[in-house]
């Protein structure tokens, strides 16, 4: 093993072990993503993981701690919020339960580093409602198997950790068995492959084997911004303050509480050890004097946003806000802080017009995002900070944002969060439809909730490869149609495949068809559409709106 400490790993090894970790998924990123079985533009296992876990070194890398438990902290941290996707937010909670494993300890063995493994996977399953064999869970908990049964032979790190990576290839190489339609892909699980490779990582970082770093441009890397019509923090908190406390026996909700009236977009998260702050205030000084009475801090970072950032933040104010919105948020800005309401709604959105229906229905913060774009909790955290409501309720509108959805309750804690676990743009506006804005909270999110049953979905793209998919033999650049996310149809020409999606739909039994058409479609295309629409079925009624989406020819939503 590299370095002086013996059989122990130190937290500065651990730090290596995560950037070496990240260097070589960053490099074989691809690679897991072409693992995905779906030929469909989306989220991409790969990508996700590798945002996620670079995230995690960002704040490793932050720390001052020389310890390994202060490192794993920071290392949880950091995936919490650059979770992207099922995959990175299952990764990150491996992460997270490792750091748990790892408390207290200013070294680690064979024996802790299996322990850690161990209630990694333990918190990861907790975390996943329905796990399903032969996934990244699957091929994690053989992991920790691998770490224990060496552990018991008394292995050091280098051993347990190679060992757990054999058996976990030896399961990797099962999950086509396990899951039907891995093996009718002929692939394997992409998540445990990425997961696999970050563990190669930590191994060549112990046995002194350097990765080469690929230079990766800070906008690929960096959370993408949350817009809306507050695009930059009130400005009556111009400084940005961050750090970290570290000491004994630190309680989190209590100093989340003492802050929470002291300045805007709050986040305190950690452990008993240490604990990260964010904050926008007037004073910086005012909370570094009560921080420290916790103990040390760290990693001081102030940036005055006003300074910065002015001319820029009125700038994309304005380009956000409506024509027909913008004096009356001017009219809010002039008046002071706007006073906070009982509810608020915060939806992810992967278009210009669709957002727009979205603000028009309601919602106070829209991120843009969806497939191959999937926000971070961080960027979710973010918009809920920014609506001044003691509920807010979060629209995913995709299947693989809800689990990083779910991670904001356990840091947004000065308000009541809602997940409606929305899967689609459709199931968006059903929620949206069924929201009572003078309900009771727990009344409300039940009634959203219980309407997604009512629409169905369902969309039109392109297949990004070749693929089989049951029946269907699928040529890259070939037109499918999918509902429920689920591949029905294929073709090669757009209005075709949007014309016998609908009727797999049994469109003309029900009452509503909303399309929302994308950044692909011309006006006179999707007049086309609805031409044919109309002909077919006049009874029903039909909404037609611009979504302008990336990547989704058309998105459909019958009820």
């Amino acid at each position: 093993m590299n370095g002086d400490t013996g059989n122990m790993i130190t937290g500065q090894q651990w730090k290596q072990m995560m950037r070496s970790g990240a260097r070589a998924l960053e490099r074989k990123k691809h690679d897991v993503d072409a693992l995905n079985v779906f030929p469909v533009p989306d989220g991409d296992t790969g990508t996700n993981m590798n945002f996620t876990i670079q995230s995690a070194v960002r704040d490793a890398d932050k720390t001052s701690g020389a310890t390994v438990a202060e490192v794993a902290a920071a290392v949880s941290m950091g995936s919490l919020m650059g979770a992207r996707g099922n995959s990175g937010v299952i990764l990150s909670q491996l992460l997270r339960g490792i750091a748990k494993g790892l408390e207290g300890h200013k070294e680690a063995g064979g024996q802790q580093i299996a322990q850690a493994l161990q209630m990694g996977v333990d918190t990861a399953y907790k975390a996943v409602m329905r796990p399903v064999e032969g996934t990244i869970l699957t091929v994690a908990r053989e992991v920790a198997k691998g770490a224990q049964s060496s552990a018991k032979q008394g292995s050091d790190p280098v051993k347990v950790l190679k060992d757990a990576y054999g058996r976990g290839q030896l399961t990797l190489e099962k999950t086509p068995d396990m899951l039907p339609t891995l093996k009718q892909a002929g692939v394997v699980d992409a998540g445990g492959q990425g997961f696999l490779i970050i563990l190669s990582g930590w191994i060549a970082a112990l046995e002194g084997q350097e990765i080469e770093e690929e230079v990766i441009p800070a906008s690929q890397v960096e959370p993408q911004p949350v817009r809306g019509i507050t695009a930059v923090e009130d400005l009556e908190f111009p400084y940005c303050t961050e750090f970290l406390v570290k000491g004994r026996n630190l309680q989190v909700e209590k100093i989340r509480e003492d802050l929470a009236d002291r300045g805007d977009s709050l986040l305190v998260v950690g452990t008993e050890e240490v604990v990260k702050i964010h904050v926008h205030v007037k004073n910086p000084g005012k909370i570094l004097d009560y921080a420290i009475q916790w103990g040390s801090l760290h990693e001081v970072a102030i940036h005055n946003m006003l300074a910065q950032n002015e001319a820029m933040a009125h700038a994309q104010k304005m380009e956000d806000i409506p024509e027909g919105s913008r004096s009356k948020a001017g009219q809010e800005q002039e008046s002071g802080p706007v006073e906070e309401k009982e509810h608020g709604i915060v939806a992810v959105a992967m278009g210009e017009g669709i957002a727009e229906v979205f603000k028009s229905l309601g919602v106070d913060e829209v991120i843009f995002g969806g497939q191959t774009m999937n926000p971070s909790t961080e960027n979710l955290v973010e918009a809920v900070r920014k609506v001044a409501a003691k509920n807010v309720y979060i629209l995913p509108n995709n299947g693989n944002i809800v689990m990083a959805a779910r991670q904001v309750k356990d840091i947004v804690t000065d308000r009541n969060v809602f997940i409606i676990p929305t899967k689609s743009i459709p199931q968006g506006i059903s929620a949206l439809v069924n929201y009572n804005p003078y309900g009771k909270a727990e009344e409300n999110a039940r009634t959203m909730e219980e309407g997604l049953s009512l629409i169905k979905s369902g969309e039109v793209t392109y297949a990004v490869r070749d693929s089989q998919f049951g029946d269907l033999e699928i040529k890259e650049g070939d037109i499918l149609g999918l509902i429920e996310d689920v591949i029905q149809v294929t073709g090669r020409e757009r209005l075709q495949v949007a014309q016998e999606t609908l009727g797999k739909m049994n469109w003309k039994e029900h009452d509503l068809l909303t399309v929302f058409y994308g950044e692909d479609v011309s006006e006179e295309q999707a007049e086309e559409l609805r031409a044919w629409i109309e002909a077919e079925a006049p009874h029903i009624e039909l909404e037609l709106y611009p979504g302008n989406q990336p990547l989704y020819y058309y998105i459909f939503g019958v009820e």
